[in-house]
């Protein structure tokens, strides 16, 4: 029996080496495949997918575009991973970021308010010679002293832009609420402000309206509004916004992509920036918001108890779905003819991918519209770099310009009647006609 035993033992011994060695080759199979999976390392840089109608503007822009027709390349080892590069962005908002330096203007408003956006001067002459503004709306609870603005803002100045960018309302740390509200997410009183006071104090200057995120849900509602809010406007370009809140809240709720996980990070945000002005908002007279609605916002775990609770009393909605469904720009969309450039990434992990038909839609439709989706970029990351370090410009910043330049290009060749600076004018029609006569 014991040589038996001592048999079984040494066999079993021999084994366990083996078995081992099984176990620790299937870990690291496993932790490679949770990586390749996590960073989407097998995924492949593509082109953005790009949906317009044939017109000669397009044609054109197709021409002095290239980077709407060629490869966005994101960092190879975390660049292809949505989620990353929105964290990374959500983080540190760009590498090695400048300082530009500008203007702080206040806006008094009707309602007691103070708007106020930063103005930043051009650094550069603009390569068409003309004098042009950029009038930028950030994203929510963002301001001009936000690394991703100021990079922006920076390359944007180099290019021959000047720069006007919205603060919205309660969001700037060291600015108190003069009335008891903040920005919301469709309210375009302050995006109104600044964009009068720039049409009023530059009358010679050319405008080219830009919104992030939330800024673009804004600005697409604010040109749609009102027929005269596109006077002199040469173009539009938002980038990574949901379009519609009504449809956007209910994925919100969804761990698809960990969306509910943003959602409730993105609700801690809003609710320490409502706190930080809770003696504004609860002091003066006019408020709509009591102590009931305060003990709501401490319990809400998501943006949507947030705008119920605090949000749409502002305005005073009678409820989440009016709030939604008026401050949402799908319902302007349509009345927008200057041309637009509607940006997205499709691993964006705050948007859906069904909101993603509405621009699609809108630009199989209207021959001003351009929809570019690409395959990865995140939520306002779309950094460029070698393996592990981003370069300080993002595609996104590149891509905005260069399609800018391409409009105020096109603009300075088209007849001076049809150009966006005399749009409206009663005095170019016979002129117009003249032309297509000719």
């Amino acid at each position: 029996m014991t040589t038996l035993e001592d048999a079984e033992m040494n066999t079993f011994g021999t084994e366990l080496p083996a078995m081992f060695d099984g176990m620790k080759l299937a870990a690291v199979a496993t932790v490679l495949y949770i990586i390749v999976r996590c960073l989407n390392l097998k995924s492949t840089a593509s082109p953005p997918e790009v949906v317009y109608q044939e017109t000669p503007l397009s044609r054109y822009l197709f021409k002095t575009c290239p980077m709407l027709t060629t490869e966005y390349i994101p960092p190879p080892l975390w660049g292809k991973s949505g989620h990353l590069q929105t964290v990374l962005y959500g983080k540190m908002g760009r590498i090695n970021t400048p300082k530009p330096c500008g203007v702080r203007k206040f806006l008094p408003m009707q309602d007691g308010a103070t708007a106020s956006f930063d103005l930043f001067e051009a650094r550069a002459d603009h390569s068409t010679g003309d004098d042009i503004t950029m009038v930028i709306c950030p994203g929510i609870g963002n301001h001009s002293e936000k690394n991703y603005i100021r990079t922006f803002v920076d390359y944007s100045q180099r290019q021959g832009y000047r720069c006007a960018v919205l603060n919205h309302l309660g969001a700037l740390p060291d600015m108190e609420l003069t009335s008891p509200r903040m920005f919301t997410y469709g309210c375009t009183w302050e995006y109104a402000a600044m964009v009068g006071y720039i049409k009023r104090a530059l009358p010679e200057t050319l405008l080219v309206v830009v919104g992030f995120s939330l800024g673009g849900n804004i600005v697409c509602k604010f040109l749609g509004e009102n027929r005269s809010n596109q006077d002199r406007v040469a173009c539009c370009v938002t980038v990574c916004q949901g379009y519609s809140a009504l449809r956007a809240q209910e994925t919100f709720l969804q761990w698809d992509q960990c969306r509910r996980l943003y959602n409730f990070v993105l609700a801690d945000n809003m609710k320490k920036l409502i706190l930080n002005h809770r003696s504004s908002l609860l002091g003066l007279n006019s408020s709509n918001i009591g102590d009931a609605d305060l003990g709501r916002l401490y319990a809400a775990t998501s943006l949507m108890q947030i705008d119920d609770s605090i949000m749409r009393k502002f305005h005073g909605y009678s409820s989440l779905k009016e709030y939604y469904e008026k401050e949402s720009c799908v319902h302007h969309l349509h009345k927008v003819t200057v041309p637009l450039l509607l940006v997205n990434s499709s691993d964006d992990p705050l948007i859906h991918q069904s909101l993603l038909d509405i621009p699609r839609t809108l630009a199989e439709k209207m021959p001003n519209v351009i929809f570019a989706l690409t395959q990865h970029g995140g939520h306002l990351g779309f950094f460029e770099g070698a393996v592990l370090f981003p370069q300080p410009l993002t595609w996104m910043d590149k891509v905005i310009v260069e399609y800018t330049n391409a409009i105020c290009h096109w603009e300075k060749n088209l007849p001076a009647c049809q150009r966006s600076s005399n749009r409206g004018s009663n005095a170019c029609l016979q002129s117009t006609g003249d032309t297509l006569r000719g």
